[in-house]
């Protein structure tokens, strides 16, 4: 199992670098400034998935290390494996306030300054952006309409949001000038020198290059022509801030007034944070039970599904599938009490008593099994969702609701950008091959003019 994620991943790694070779080739060929602002969005998720990835690789190995570690100390007490069950956390109506000065926003005085802005989103393993928006002083909030759900949380998760930023008046329309720089130079270094050039700058810009065998995923990522995304502001999420309602959260404020991608940020976000546990959304435990009748003192059968804050009972397992009303529902909470007795001396089945407090009284209800087996996985059930509900808090008090995340509407396309995604579609699947660039014998020379070229434009 171990092996299988460690390939999950690593294909995971290998896809994304593929992502992040294409969006480079994607920003050094953008002439229009929404593509440039797009393809460097791409760029910034690509690579912070990569190093998300290999943090999560390392762990794992880190993991399988001091588990063989405790597996040989002789010394090593019994340990507790019990692991609370995963669940759902969503993150919806996402709003960031701005705190224009009053000349800005009432007066409509000064130059506008214009910001391209998105937030990335990260907990644990997953990794999601949502869609950018152009802000300038007309706006007083910056609104993410994006519902994004996190499928694999545990109760000790950190969720941190991440507020980038980018000046959106610069002039981006010379992104595809390194490549009429090297037809340039090509021409007058001569047909040999001019093919070595073209050959160093056509490759993806991203792509590492190899190093004595070194892995390419640790060497930095060579800088690209065009817009630069920068960390604004940053906030970490957990469980002690889901409550199921609109609330707002601080932020942590990069940056100063003097940087080209500030906003003035009130330094707050509001948001809507809930999560569903496993526990309440899926069937726990299920299987025949009998009840002990009040006054009759007969068992009565049941096909019994732990779910949630209940313990439903069905007449029928047929009952489960065909959605009919349970016959009736035992409350499975914080407050439950259960405990395990003997049926009788004589018998080795033991009955399951579960109690709950109403209106100041206590009701029990008595349940059995067929053997003693089937009472101790039952028990053993019940003490997990316990546990669980434990570590989930607030979460288990009722279920809270999530919308599915609505699906993107794809952006407006004119022709010039149609006709540059044709152009550019074949390189964001690029062949293996293309992952490790080639050293390119490009002569001293050539290498000053790039030089001096990139240094006069930055």
């Amino acid at each position: 199992i171990t092996r299988g994620r460690d390939s999950d991943i690593q294909k995971k790694i290998d896809h994304e670098i593929r992502m992040r070779d294409g969006a480079c080739k994607l920003l050094a060929a953008c002439s229009q400034k929404d593509q440039a602002l797009e393809a460097a969005k791409s760029l910034q998720t690509c690579s912070t998935r990569i190093m998300a990835y290999m943090s999560e690789l390392q762990r794992m190995k880190e993991a399988q290390v001091m588990q063989k570690v405790t597996r040989r100390s002789s010394d090593a007490g019994p340990m507790d494996d019990r692991l609370p069950c995963k669940g759902k956390v969503a993150i919806s109506d996402l709003r960031i306030p701005l705190m224009w000065k009053d000349t800005e926003y009432f007066k409509n005085k000064g130059e506008l300054h214009r910001c391209a802005v998105f937030c990335l989103l990260q907990l644990g393993g997953e990794i999601f952006d949502t869609d950018m928006v152009i802000v300038d002083r007309t706006l007083t909030d910056i609104c993410f309409d994006n519902t994004i759900v996190f499928s694999e949380a545990s109760p000790g998760f950190e969720l941190r949001v991440e507020l980038y930023s980018c000046c959106s008046e610069d002039d981006y329309s010379a992104g595809s000038t390194p490549r009429k720089l090297a037809s340039k130079l090509s021409s007058s270094l001569g047909r040999s020198a001019g093919k070595k050039l073209r050959a160093a700058m056509e490759p993806g810009p991203c792509s590492p290059v190899s190093n004595g065998g070194a892995s390419p995923l640790l060497l930095p990522v060579p800088s690209v022509p065009g817009p630069k995304y920068h960390l604004l502001a940053h906030t970490t999420l957990s469980l002690s801030h889901i409550q199921d309602s609109f609330r707002t959260h601080d932020l942590t404020i990069s940056g100063n007034e003097e940087c080209s991608y500030w906003l003035p940020l009130y330094g707050s976000m509001c948001c809507r944070l809930a999560a569903q546990p496993h526990c309440m959304t899926q069937q726990m435990m299920s299987g025949c039970l009998k009840q002990l009748g009040g006054d009759t003192q007969s068992w009565a059968e049941v096909y019994a599904v732990l779910k949630g804050t209940s313990l439903f009972c069905y007449h029928r397992q047929e009952d489960v599938e065909a959605n009919i009303e349970p016959a009736f529902t035992i409350a499975i909470n914080k407050e439950t009490r259960i405990r395990a007795s003997e049926k009788d001396p004589q018998s080795k089945v033991q009955n399951i008593c579960v109690s709950n407090q109403y209106g100041g009284e206590e009701v029990t209800h008595t349940l059995t099994t067929d053997s003693r087996e089937d009472t101790h996985r039952w028990m053993e059930a019940f003490w997990q969702h316990f546990y669980d509900m434990s570590q989930w808090k607030q979460c288990c008090d009722d279920l809270m609701k999530i919308e599915l995340p609505s699906p993107r509407k794809p952006a407006p396309v004119t022709p010039k950008q149609g006709s540059l995604y044709h152009e550019m579609a074949p390189l964001a699947t690029p062949s293996c091959e293309g992952l490790l660039l080639q050293d390119n014998a490009v002569s001293a020379e050539i290498r000053a003019l790039l030089s001096s070229y990139y240094n006069d434009s930055y």
